[in-house]
Order: structure tokens, then sequence, then C-alpha cells
């Protein structure tokens, strides 16, 4: 029998109003991760536990309270408007949240109805999967369940909810939403409890909080080689552990551009596909001024925690750099670091001719993988940089291995899941269900499924993107 608890629900009570969520009509299962299922022992769920119909037993539900900064404006309160933590699995390999998103209207709702409609479930189920796929730390995607109810943005959509998984669901919004308060205890006892969950390595705050800020730059640096934005990197949407969290108006780069920026809410590029790194260490510095009376209380000599706190901050550029270089250089087949300078201009080369011609990000690395650059790249500009590539894999083993387990052969590309939002708005599930297939494996793609890979066609491009709340 699954081990159900909420550690999170025994923390100070202003962090969270415990509820249930609202029962749905008709809930209808429309994908389930049968593995994920299998190793959380949850695998006889069915679509009343995935709508909330059913509350299991060991569960305490509860929406969570949070701040944040979004855009660079302060929000004292936020929280869970939409989503209910069911509590946490406890499993041989740790503990899980699960949380139904969309499961109706929290103290945090903010005047919404708390629910969610179709497109987004989808969106983050299937992107959320194809990210865990790559490797890539991210909360994942239990299942997906339509509700038998319709749900108004502007116009009249299918509701649905998605069962969510995660190390954790605290933010850098939840130290904040304290700290603004003053509540030192509270802050305390969250600290000791992230502490831990995510970092027992760790013996002090400030210990804690470098190792978030490695655990942040590892997550950017794997974003940047898969042509991943974001899109809205409030701090109420990054996730303390490390995983990606809050799949909204994220896309992934057709046509590469170094700015690029899908969300329709980004209206100046505050979190384009270039400034996610230096955004990442803007997060972690409030973190910082969250974290810092609790580094003073733990510090013998306070002049000395603060530098070290501002060195960390400072010094997230340095921690970065490197991951970001070597996670190019294996896209390209160079096993690591040699001469960086030298081996940054190779990389920047690449993305400077990717983005002069206008060539596909990831269908440009699967080209170079299958010795057929010159059927995107043209002109000197690539007779130049394919000698100075080849040049540099003289002496490495395993280049085109190195390759294959670096660069996907599909993605989840926004113009195939808008179809498939589209085709399951009208009751056809069918294209959703292939892309949740193909998308769990994206390194080995089967003939079949060859179209998945192309860009999108002239008419095709998708150049915004929405929240869907």
């Amino acid at each position: 029998m699954t081990r159900f608890d909420n550690s999170y629900a025994r923390l100070p009570d202003r962090l969270f109003t415990r509820l249930t969520p609202e029962p749905v009509r008709d809930p209808q299962l429309i994908l389930k991760n049968d593995a994920l299922a299998q190793t959380l022992g949850v695998a006889d769920w069915d679509a009343a536990h995935f709508s909330g119909n059913v509350i299991p037993e060991g569960a305490a539900p509860l929406a969570q309270a949070y701040a944040g900064h979004q855009f660079a404006g302060w929000v004292p309160r936020l929280g869970d408007g939409r989503a209910v933590l069911l509590g946490e699995v406890v499993t041989d390999a740790g503990r899980f949240d699960i949380q139904l998103k969309g499961a109706g209207r929290t103290p945090y709702s903010r005047n919404g109805d708390g629910r969610a409609w179709l497109g987004p479930v989808l969106r983050e189920y299937l992107i959320s999967e194809f990210m865990a796929a790559c490797g890539v730390p991210t909360t994942r995607a239990l299942a997906a369940v339509t509700t038998g109810e319709r749900v108004q943005r502007g116009l009249a959509y299918p509701g649905a909810i998605l069962t969510r998984v995660a190390a954790s669901h605290i933010r850098v919004g939840t130290f904040q939403y304290l700290f603004a308060r003053g509540d030192h205890e509270g802050l305390r006892a969250l600290a000791d409890h992230t502490r831990a969950r995510h970092y027992p390595q760790s013996k002090s705050t400030l210990d804690m909080f470098a190792a978030m800020v490695r655990r942040q730059a590892e997550l950017i640096a794997r974003w940047m080689g898969l042509g991943f934005v974001h899109g809205v990197m409030n701090t109420d949407n990054m996730a303390v552990s490390g995983e990606t969290i809050d799949y909204g108006p994220c896309a992934f780069i057709d046509r590469f551009s170094r700015g690029a920026v899908y969300s329709s809410i980004d209206r100046y590029g505050r979190y384009a596909y270039d400034q996610q790194a230096s955004i990442a260490a803007w997060n972690l510095s409030v973190l910082a001024q969250s974290l810092w009376p609790l580094i003073e209380e733990e510090s013998e000599d306070p002049n000395a925690a603060l530098e070290r706190l501002k060195a960390q901050i400072e010094g997230f550029d340095d921690i970065y750099a490197p991951l970001a270089l070597r996670e190019m250089l294996r896209k390209i087949g160079v096993s690591d670091i040699g001469d960086a300078q030298g081996d940054q201009k190779l990389v920047d080369g690449l993305l400077d001719m990717m983005e002069a011609q206008e060539v596909d990000f990831t269908n440009a690395f699967c080209a170079l993988m299958d010795g057929t650059g010159s059927d995107l790249f043209s002109g000197a500009a690539w007779a130049d940089w394919e000698a100075q590539w080849q040049l540099r894999l003289r002496g490495e083993d395993g280049v085109k291995a190195r390759m294959a387990g670096a660069n996907p052969r599909v993605i989840p590309r926004t113009h195939q899941i808008e179809k498939a939002i589209e085709a399951a708005v009208t009751g056809d599930y069918g294209p959703a269900r292939r892309l949740a297939r193909v998308l769990v494996t994206p390194f080995d793609l089967a003939e079949a499924d060859r179209d998945l890979a192309a860009p999108p066609a002239a008419g095709e491009e998708v150049l915004q993107t929405f929240c869907g709340t």
C-alpha cells in the first residue's frame, strides 16, 4: 500500500491553507504516465483520484502560500490559486509531492476560478515528460484528465486537471513570503525543512545556498542546450530544489535566435533565451536576501558570512559558464573543455552562423551528427567553421555516441502541440497521445514519426505563447 504523508503540513500554518479539491462532474482519463505511477505505487489510481474526487488515505490536502517578483515587480501574496497539494508519496527513491493543478478555488485564487482548461494541461504534460526523458531536472506529469465541465477563457473550453509530481513545490517566493513579513520563526522552520528534504549534506543555511546556486546553474545550462525558453522566470516560478517548474508560456526555439522570446506577457524580453542565466542569478540574489537573517544568526563572524554570501551570488557565472560550454561542446562531439577561450569561440561561431542563416536549432545539431551539415549551412562561413570543428575533434573518441546522447531527434515543437490541443478540444486525443509516446524517447525516432522532427512550415510557426491561466 502506498504510504502518504505531508511533511509540509507540519510547518507553520501561515504557509498554507488546508482544503480539499472541488469535485468535478465527470472526470475522464486522457493520459496516464504508467511507468511513473508504478514507481510511486499509485498504479491503481483512476480518473477519480486524478481529479480530486477521491482523496487517498493519508493525504492532507492544502494550497501553499508564497510571494514573488513577477517581471521584477514585487507581489507580496501569491500562492496556489488553482492547485492543491495532496501530500507526499514516500517511496524507496525518496519523497515526492503529488499536486492537482486545476483543482478549484483556493484563498490564493485572486478572483480566478481555480480551474484549468485542456490546453495548458496537455502542454505541461508533454513538455515536462520530454524534459525528464532528456535528463533535465523537472516536475513530472502523472496524469491528465478532463472534468466534464467547461472553463471560460474568452471562449468556453473543456476543463482539465493535471496531476503533477515534484521533489517539492518550495519556491524562492516561499522564502520571500516569510522574509517580507519579518517571520523569523517561520523562515527558520522552512529553511530547516528544505535543508532536510533537499540538501541534507549541507551543514548550514549558507552551505545550502551555495548548493542551490550550483543546482540552478546546472539547470539553466541544460535548458540552453535544448533551446528551451521558460518564458516566465518569476521568483515564484523557481523551485529551490533545482527542478524546472511551471511550464506556462514556454517554448523551444525553431529558427535560432539568441534573443528568442515567445511569452505574450514578456513584452521587453526580460526572460529571453540569452537572458535566462542572468535572471537565475538575479532570482538567487533575492533568495539570498531572504536567507540572510538565518545565515547571520548561524555565523560566528557575520561580516565574513556576508562576504561569502556575496561571493556566491557574484560567482554564479563562474559556475554557470563552464557548465553551459560543456553542454554545447557535447552537442558537437567534444568530451570536455580544452582551451576555454578557443572552445567558446567555436561554439559562438556555430550559433552566429545558425542565427545569420536562420537555421533550426535542434535540426542543426542533428545534421552535424549525421554528417549533413552542408544541407543546412552554406557559404564560406560554413566551410571555415567546419574546418575548425574537424580540427577540434582530432583525438576525440566516441564522438558519434556523445552527440547521439546530447541531441534529441525530436522536441515538443510549439506548432505540433498547438495542433494536438486543437484536436483535443474537439475530442480527438490521438495527436496528443502520439506526442506523449514519441517525446519520452526523443533520442530514438522511428521512421513513421519523422514528420514530428520537421520545423514549422510557412504559416505554421508559433511566435507567441500564453500562460493559459
